[in-house]
């Protein structure tokens, strides 16, 4: 299954998860228990030591979802950036010069809008960054719709400019969402850092080993004050991706078995095949040499796949898509945070994307994508809207904690993101299917 299926049908869990979260907040029958269930304290104790604690109190389970569970998600997002930069379409200056300018127009454009559309409240404006990112599951999903229409130029660019918005969410929330620092646990988050970096430079490519170290520095950067989730991001550009000899020892490992090996003939077929134990071993021999021609990185990059984007971003879309719409009014939309956060996503991420693009092209930075038109591009430009998971992600940084004030506004926060999302991958499915032609060699 190629990576835009993938997506595709990722894209189509995130969905029922979503429906199901609102269904459950708003069946009277499910309402309290859909509620109360987040509000439940989570363990793993080793006598005293609990993993899920934080300034001595247990974790509750939305605690744990959008803590631990998300550093994991960030962990997937950070090992797809660093592919990116080494080998994929942000490994060079000219590849990478359109997203990245995109993405830049696509995160200031949105915060500006949300400023002058919010008003002047500070716990209100705490949440100027929610309309900044855009979901890559859902915008490439939408975009897999259209399957060979789309020239596969214009899907690399929205995967890297997405790309890119996610390193500017995961700067943004290390910055602005972290909160006191504790120094004697930050050191010890540096020391974790220098023991990753360590088995990174003495080629240690065990998983185990980064998991294990990756799991601490999680814990530390919990008790530090920095947001933990940060740490899937750190791990992940710690973690190797080269080999340690190179793809020609294990190459040359493979074709030795592979000559050793024995030859069963067509006619011969049906007979009955017992090895021996030295025919066995080139066997093993040949799965550990190809298996150790893949780098970890992309080796856990490929495993992370299924876990996080069918199970973990689900989770979380339940856990935290479950808006209450008895306590709202539809007209939330069109007012306050509501207003602030749909102008961001809708207008301010197409206009970012869209003109700083434009400028870019036009001034000779950069060229535009092979084989697409202005008005393709302008269409990929309204998916970028797509906010959901980061922007959901964000915006519970935002108002959880702030007072009275924090679940209305928090609420309307993600009913905005969600009626954003869904407006932008209508409204780009429309403009996509007048705009691409109806069939293109990739």
């Amino acid at each position: 299954m190629s990576k835009f299926k993938k997506w595709m049908s990722s894209s189509v869990v995130l969905v029922i998860s979503t429906v199901l979260a609102l269904l459950c907040a708003n069946i009277p029958a499910l309402k309290d228990t859909y509620f109360s269930l987040w509000q439940n304290t989570v363990s793993i104790s080793i006598g005293n030591f609990n993993l899920f604690s934080h300034a001595g109190h247990s974790m509750s389970v939305m605690e744990v979802i959008n803590d631990f569970l998300m550093a994991i998600f960030f962990l997937s997002v950070g090992l797809e950036i660093k592919r990116e930069i080494l080998v994929g379409e942000l490994s060079t200056m000219k590849k990478a010069m359109l997203p990245i300018i995109g993405a830049c127009g696509g995160m200031i454009i949105p915060v500006l809008l949300f400023v002058l559309f919010c008003p002047d409240n500070p716990d209100m404006t705490r949440g100027m960054a929610i309309p900044m990112a855009t979901d890559i599951a859902f915008s490439l999903g939408v975009l897999s719709l259209f399957k060979t229409r789309v020239p596969v130029s214009l899907k690399m660019f929205l995967a890297a400019l997405a790309v890119a918005d996610d390193l500017g969410g995961i700067l943004v929330i290390a910055i602005f969402y972290s909160s006191h620092i504790d120094v004697f646990f930050l050191i010890l988050t540096a020391v974790a850092v220098l023991v990753l970096i360590i088995g990174n430079r003495m080629h240690i490519r065990t998983p185990a080993f980064y998991i294990t170290v990756g799991l601490v520095l999680w814990y530390l950067m919990l008790q530090s004050g920095i947001h933990a989730t940060i740490s899937g991001v750190v791990l992940a550009f710690c973690v190797p991706a080269s080999l340690s000899m190179g793809t020609g020892y294990y190459l040359r490992q493979i074709k030795h078995n592979v000559n050793m090996f024995p030859v069963v003939k067509l006619e011969d077929n049906d007979k009955p095949v017992v090895f021996t134990n030295q025919d066995i071993l080139a066997l093993r021999s040949i799965e550990s040499a190809a298996d150790k021609l893949i780098s970890p990185l992309q080796d856990l990059e490929d495993h992370l796949h299924v876990p996080v984007n069918y199970y973990v971003v689900p989770i979380f879309a339940f856990a935290n898509a479950g808006i209450d719409l008895s306590i709202l009014d539809f007209g939330d939309l069109f007012n306050g945070v509501g207003l602030a956060v749909l102008m961001g996503l809708l207008v301010g991420k197409f206009v970012g994307v869209f003109s700083f693009s434009w400028l870019a092209v036009k001034a000779g930075i950069v060229t535009l994508p092979k084989d697409v038109s202005w008005k393709a591009f302008a269409s990929v430009c309204v998916l970028c809207g797509i906010g959901f998971t980061v922007s959901m992600f964000i915006a519970d940084l935002s108002y959880m904690g702030i007072g009275d004030s924090a679940h209305i506004l928090l609420n309307q926060a993600k009913l905005a993101v969600l009626a954003g999302s869904v407006i932008a991958a209508f409204a780009g499915c429309v403009m996509l299917n007048r705009t691409l032609p109806q069939s293109i060699e990739n």
